[in-house]
């Protein structure tokens, strides 16, 4: 082996469980999730050299340690190879996480083990980004297209987007490009908040947040609804009479309906003119999202799903049903920015647009990546697509995403956004850190080694 490839070796893959205590202040709190505690596992990946990739994972408080659990018996696929001979073949190396022989009995490409793959996965990226200095976005623009299609792995959705069709649509992506990445470095790309609509939320709380980010440029907004639908009616007129009826409001349920409750509910919903509802039952049910879509058009009602999606092939279902009118990756619920890139190459064939899901640790630094390289290199467009922005956590990156006039600035910084602070790391690993120390000694959270 030469020394540059001895350098290029991977020798550790470590991680850790880092969890917040946002249930104290119901901040992320919906119908469906009443208390969590946005958390993440936390990758950090190690070459000879030293330097280090790092990758997340969001998650919701309890159930952290099995993601972390289910990183560590992968890890042994990912110590001793060396990295540049998992970019060359990726996507080669990507099936080789997610269809582990013995380890793709608990997924096979969804819940735990697929959220361990997306850390490893995320982790990667942040450290090609960081061997090449570029960021993430910036990467992937930058890849050749026949180069970028050699990371995806397209079994299972060929019925839907053939390499020949994705490679045709990455090509006329390249027209313009140039103008694009200029128009993202001086403007950033449009975002939404869902800071003031969260369901634990006082009304005051709501009416002052809504009027903050008012004041900040913000003219599309998303509420929580879903548990009691005289809260929601009074809810959503709050928001209106703080932000109008010229600017756009979403909602989310959080997939409590049934799928016919759903309908009848958005009916009661359809005064205050959302775009969309999101999540508005099972997130595995498509029949029953197009049933919903197919209903609420009349009303100018779209649907919005994709958060809780687990695969690719779940992705492809909804989209050929057209059971989603807006698609909505997520950085670490599927496979990583690999599997990622197939879900807007299908939406990209099929019309459909992409708007990230952004609500938790992390996500927001990632999908700002994700949704820059589509604008510049696939769909060129930013018409009607927004990136979620949620005003929690960001302290804690080294590279946190920035925002101004509602608008994502385009990362200069090496990598994929996700290297946390050594000090955040150490005050908020569960169970020792210090702040966790803090909480069990106030008897605000049970200490889980008592």
């Amino acid at each position: 082996m030469s020394s540059t490839e001895q350098n290029l070796k991977i020798v550790s893959v470590e991680v850790r469980d880092i969890r917040f205590p946002t249930s104290l202040q119901a901040d992320g709190s919906d119908a469906m999730h009443t208390d969590p505690d946005y958390s993440c596992a936390y990758v950090t990946i190690k070459l000879s050299s030293g330097l280090e990739g790092n990758g997340l994972t969001f998650t919701n408080g309890r159930g952290t340690e099995v993601v972390v659990q289910a990183v560590k018996s992968l890890s042994y696929l990912v110590v001793g190879q060396v990295v540049y001979d998992i970019y060359k073949n990726f996507s080669t190396f990507w099936r080789s996480l997610t269809s582990e022989s013995q380890m793709r009995w608990i997924g096979p490409e969804k819940g735990v083990t697929h959220l361990a793959i997306a850390a490893i996965i995320n982790a990667l990226w942040d450290l090609w980004g960081k061997l090449l200095n570029k960021p993430v976005w910036r990467l992937l623009v930058d890849l050749d297209p026949e180069v970028l299609l050699s990371v995806i792995d397209f079994r299972y959705i060929t019925n839907c987007v053939t390499k020949d069709e994705a490679l045709q649509l990455l090509q006329q992506g390249q027209a313009g490009k140039e103008q694009r990445i200029q128009q993202l470095l001086t403007k950033g790309y449009p975002c939404y908040t869902t800071q003031a609509g969260w369901l634990g939320y006082p009304d005051e709380k709501i009416r002052e947040l809504a009027q903050k980010y008012l004041d900040q440029g913000y003219t599309v907004f998303k509420v929580k609804v879903g548990k009691n639908l005289q809260d929601d009616i009074k809810r959503c007129k709050l928001l209106r009479d703080i932000i109008g009826y010229d600017r756009t409001l979403m909602v989310d349920a959080n997939q409590v309906w049934e799928v016919q409750e759903a309908i009848e509910w958005m009916k009661h919903l359809a005064p205050f003119k959302p775009l969309w509802i999101e999540e508005p039952t099972s997130p595995d049910d498509v029949l029953g999202h197009a049933e919903i879509a197919k209903a609420l058009k009349p009303y100018g009602i779209a649907v919005a799903t994709g958060e809780m999606c687990c695969n690719r092939v779940l992705f492809k279902q909804f989209l050929q049903a057209q059971a989603l009118e807006y698609c909505q990756i997520d950085s670490a619920r599927i496979g990583g920015i690999n599997e990622i890139l197939s879900v807007y190459l299908m939406a990209r064939k099929l019309g459909v647009k992409v708007c990230p899901h952004a609500g938790g640790v992390g996500l927001c630094e990632m999908v700002q990546h994700l949704q820059m390289w589509d604008f510049v290199a696939l769909s060129g467009t930013s018409e009607g697509r927004v990136i979620e922005f949620v005003d929690q956590q960001h302290e804690h990156f080294v590279n946190p995403c920035i925002i101004k006039n509602a608008h994502y600035q385009a990362p200069t910084a090496a990598g994929y956004s996700t290297t946390m602070k050594p000090q955040s790391i150490s005050a908020y690993e569960y169970p020792n850190g210090s702040e966790w120390q803090s909480l069990f000694a106030k008897g605000l959270f049970h200490d889980p080694r008592k």
